[in-house]
């Protein structure tokens, strides 16, 4: 019983611990290199980096990244 919950609190604090450091932003612009110039100042901002994991070409640009530190 013991090391059940020793594993859920690990378990728990894991999954808080990746919280803590992943985070989903999404930006618009009138162009791609726009768009992705927004997302690379606000990851620089809080000194992470990015991988972009949708782009919506329409009358505007939308784009969304995960940061990740």
């Amino acid at each position: 019983m013991k090391s059940i919950k020793t594993f859920v609190a690990i378990a728990a604090l894991s999954v808080m611990s990746f919280g803590a450091f992943a985070q989903t932003i999404s930006v618009t612009a009138s162009t791609l290199d726009g768009a992705e110039a927004q997302i690379a100042a606000q990851a620089k901002q809080a000194g992470a980096a990015y991988n972009i994991t949708e782009a919506y070409v329409g009358n505007q640009v939308h784009m969304t990244a995960n940061l990740s530190k």
